[in-house]
């Protein structure tokens, strides 16, 4: 019998058009409901654990919101590399996607566990109408996340270099994307994202 190796968690907030209807929304995110073996998203939306949300789609706020727990394998990274692509069709700015693997073999309780290594691991991903729009919440996330570090040891007035070589980066990357001509293509809906590799203390699930 066929035992997934991976609990896989999807989290994030992905704000939408205001003209978006559910039937848009089903049709960007079937790669994910149909990899669970489900006929339309509501039959999938259900996470396998009670206290998170699921998939859900606030119609009033114009919002996706997700924290999604299933069962899967490697291949699901090819799912949501799809979902994100259909995503950026009805999205109206940008937004991280995380998704989190955990190894459902591995138990912390168990004796021997300290002399196994886990098969964690984690992608984030990135949506958006445009590729400038992924990349401004590309860059967003990174500037927090590094100021966030380096306000340990210097004090936030001290970060403005820093921030200032973020910008430039991401206005190269930019101007590139310009110059090889490829705003005229469909953004990918992933990418730039850290990866936490394998193993090391186990991140955990977001709850609600």
């Amino acid at each position: 019998m066929y035992s997934a190796p991976f609990e896989i968690h999807v989290h994030g907030d992905v704000p939408l058009r205001s003209d978006v209807v559910l039937a848009q929304v089903q049709e960007a995110l079937k790669p994910l409901w149909t990899y669970v073996g489900a006929k339309s998203l509501a039959q999938a939306a259900r996470s396998s654990y009670e206290e998170e949300p699921g998939i859900r789609f606030n119609a009033k706020e114009h919002v996706l919101q997700m924290c999604w727990t299933v069962s899967g394998d490697d291949d699901f990274r090819q799912a949501v590399e799809e979902a994100c692509m259909g995503l950026n069709d009805i999205a109206a700015a940008g937004a991280p996607i995380e998704v989190s693997f955990y190894d459902a073999a591995f138990d912390e309780d168990d004796e021997g566990a300290e002399d196994e290594e886990s098969r964690d691991d984690f992608m984030m991903c990135f949506v958006g109408p445009t590729p400038a729009a992924i990349l401004q919440v590309q860059r967003d996330m990174l500037v927090r996340d590094v100021s966030h570090l380096m306000e340990r040891h210097f004090e936030a007035s001290e970060l403005d270099p820093v921030v200032h070589a973020i910008d430039q980066l991401f206005t190269n990357r930019f101007d590139a994307l310009v110059n090889s001509m490829q705003l005229g293509k469909p953004p990918r809906g992933s990418g730039g994202g850290p990866s936490s590799g394998h193993g090391g203390g186990r991140k955990p699930r977001h709850l609600h």
